[in-house]
């Protein structure tokens, strides 16, 4: 009877002791968070696309995945299932957030098929599929940032992450923690592969979520940029 009280106050003590110890993991975290790179501004906007909505999908004032999947979607259904389960359904029902995927004018019959593998259980009422002429897709890309070129058929594998303000976001020193360390030559972020399931379910997951820890902190007015902490260090230091 003694050895199973103690065991249960055992038992107790970790199931206390862990929420705290988680907390005290975050601390550290959010006091050393650094917001995500503007890494290009004044991405186009999707005016002259359309959609399948009554209503115009545009990037402004919204936190958008924006990916392009060309003339043959049905071919792509492996990053879009990638993005589906790896980014969509983590932050689906945030405030704000879509993805919206570029397609040319006459994908209509493939995109209903390529719904019918994705969509298996729910309707996905944060993905949007816009359609345009080749000259305005071929537009909305050159105003992105990138390191890749849209293929023959209008498509890429990689997305891109856009604020609320029509900028590009990403990293401009990609290097992990320990790629910096070993002193790895530095390399910028600007889109994310969606064949590469590591790439989209820890880097871009990641980023998104910084994105909307910055937009939660200036809702609550605690935001500040690199410049303002930098100049609150340096005051500090002096003082």
């Amino acid at each position: 009877m003694k050895a199973d009280k103690t065991k249960r106050y055992i038992v107790l003590g970790i199931l206390f002791f862990l929420p705290v110890a988680f907390l005290l993991m975050l601390y550290p975290a959010q006091h050393n968070y650094e917001p995500l790179n503007v890494v290009n501004e004044n991405v186009s906007d999707l005016d002259y696309f359309v959609s399948e909505h009554t209503d115009s999908i545009l990037l402004k004032d919204h936190i958008t995945v924006l990916g392009f999947l060309g003339k043959s979607p049905l071919n792509k259904n492996i990053e879009a299932l990638n993005l589906k389960e790896l980014v969509y359904d983590k932050f689906k029902g945030f405030k704000k957030f879509q993805i919206v995927i570029v397609v040319p004018e006459g994908t209509e019959d493939a995109v209903k098929l390529l719904k019918r593998e994705i969509n298996t259980y729910e309707d996905l009422k944060y993905w949007h599929y816009v359609y345009g002429t080749e000259g305005e897709i071929k537009s909305l890309f050159s105003t992105l940032k990138s390191k890749e070129s849209l293929a023959q058929d209008l498509s890429t594998d990689h997305v891109f992450i856009i604020d609320k303000d029509l900028s590009q976001r990403g990293r401009i020193d990609g290097r992990t923690e320990r790629e910096v360390e070993n002193q790895k030559p530095t390399f910028s972020v600007y889109s994310y592969n969606t064949i590469e399931v590591d790439e989209i379910k820890n880097m871009m997951s990641d980023d998104v979520r910084i994105l909307f820890t910055e937009y939660r902190q200036k809702r609550e007015g605690k935001f500040e940029n690199s410049d303002a902490r930098r100049n609150r260090e340096l005051k500090q230091d002096n003082e």
